[in-house]
This record gives C-alpha cells, structure tokens and sequence, in this order.
C-alpha cells in the first residue's frame, strides 16, 4: 500500500496562443504550443490519513473547495466510489493566476497521485477525459512534454523541440480574468502551420516574432500597460523573442545566454516574480 507520494508539478509557457473559434458548449477552439518549464514547479506532498485535507503552507491561496487539487479529488470519489482520505501539502512556487498553468498541473499531478495510491486502475484515456472535465489546460499536465494543443488545449500532439537558451519569465503579480479576456478578443483562424515551424530546430528564436502572436496582449495590453511594458523591456535588453503567456499576466523572453538573461531579469522591481530558466 503506497502510504506517501511527493511530486512536482511544473509550470508551461505557451509559445503563441491562438484561439480560432467560439464553440457551440461556450468554450472556444485555440491552436497554441505549450513549453514546460520543469526548473519551476509546485510541490505536493500526499499521505494518507484518516480524513482529507489541503493545507498550503506560506500560500495565499485558498484550500476551500474551490481548489483544483479538491476538485479532482471529489471527481474521483464521484466516479469511482472510493474514499480519498488523505493529507495533501502543496508548496506554492508558480505564481496564481498568471497564465502558467499552476493550478491545472497541481490538478493532474493529485489526479496521477491518487490513481496510484488509491489502486484506481484508470487509464490514459479516462484520465484524459477526467482532466479536461477539471480545465483545458489539466489534460496538458498529465505528460507535461513540448507539445502542439488544438481543440480547448486537449488535443496534443508532443513534438521534439527544446529550447537551449534562457528563457527569463516576469511575473508583476497582476491577475487576469480568464472569463473576461476571452470575451474581449474576437476569434481567427491563423495562417500557421506548428508542424513546419517546429520540424527542426531553431537556432535564431527572432525569426519567431513576426509569425507568432498571443491573441490576449492586445486586450491584457490595453488594460494593463504595465505588463505590455515587460515585453518592451524584456526585448530592449536583448531577448530574441518575447511574448505574453496564456490569458496573462507572465510575460517570457528567450536570451541568447545566462549573461543577457541575468542583466536583464535584474532591471524589474522587486516585488516583482522573476525566474530564468535553464532548462
């Protein structure tokens, strides 16, 4: 009987973020490229216990039922008839609400966790189903590998591509409404093929700039100048490709060495998140 699980749940930047359609369910059609970023991760310790509890120690976040982490323990417990008692301990490293995806891979990562514990038996394509049912991102988080998403996000196709150069991520701690942002971009189908972008490797990430974009920073910019003013200062101190991730407000940059990176994560105030990825 597994009586102790600890496991890391990263973050993910989108490189380009396209939403294509408004679906007849209320959700929309996207075509993005999700990047993990393993350097930056939450942690979540699991033990069993008597009874279940969150506690998110030194976190502002909320462990009510609101929390993903709860809901997909009571996902389970509605579809499998099992009991999950158990102590989840999750240490907060992603910033909220910020376009990384946090929420969503601490979603998968207890999804994952208890199949296991619990002796579940679900299978890929049931935790699949089981992820989106929590979020679009959640299914994403399941195998958190550089991948093309269609559809909300579920539909994946994993590609071989990895970024050897820094990539420095900005946080001003500015929340985004997600329900807000979609409702301010109108949808458009791009005249982009991921599969050809990404079939090789790429060495010079400028030439990225002119071809992919984020729908949400014209909207996010225009309400919050002051995250547009992150991808400005990122790209004046030498990123070679800088974009807004998600619906906001994290903005990333990918320099062409650590010395670049450093100098330029160093000019953002304090108060500030700043992360340089070396992964």
């Amino acid at each position: 009987m597994i009586r102790y699980i600890e496991i890391k749940a990263p973050a993910k930047i989108n490189i380009g973020l396209f939403v294509t359609e408004k679906r007849s369910d209320g959700f929309h059609n996207l075509l993005t490229f999700f990047y993990p970023v393993p350097d930056l991760f939450d942690t979540i310790i699991i033990e069993r216990s008597d009874k279940y509890e969150l506690i998110c120690p030194g976190s502002s976040l909320a462990p009510d039922d609101s929390n993903l982490i709860t809901k997909a323990k009571f996902l389970l417990e509605k579809n499998f008839n099992v009991k999950i008692n158990a102590k989840v301990t999750l240490h907060k490293k992603i910033p909220m609400g910020a376009g990384m995806g946090g929420g969503s891979s601490d979603a998968a990562a207890v999804l994952l966790a208890f199949n296991d514990m619990f002796g579940l038996n679900i299978g890929k394509k049931e935790l699949n189903q089981l992820a989106l049912l929590l979020g679009s991102d959640v299914p994403y988080f399941l195998k958190p590998v550089p991948s093309i998403g269609k559809s909300r996000g579920e539909i994946l196709t994993p590609v071989e591509f990895l970024i050897k150069k820094p990539i420095v991520i900005i946080n001003p701690g500015i929340h985004i409404n997600t329900g807000e942002a979609f409702r301010n971009i109108t949808p458009e189908i791009p005249a982009l093929s991921y599969e050809l972008l990404l079939k090789k490797e790429v060495s010079n990430f400028g030439v990225l700039k002119s071809i992919l974009k984020n729908d949400f920073e014209n909207y996010v910019f225009s309400k919050y100048p002051e995250i547009k003013n992150i991808k400005t200062a990122l790209y004046n101190t030498g990123a070679e490709f800088s974009l807004m991730t998600g619906t906001g407000s994290t903005v990333f940059g990918i320099f062409p060495d650590k010395t670049y990176a450093e100098n330029s994560i160093n000019q953002f105030p304090s108060n500030y998140f700043k992360f340089i990825s070396e992964n």
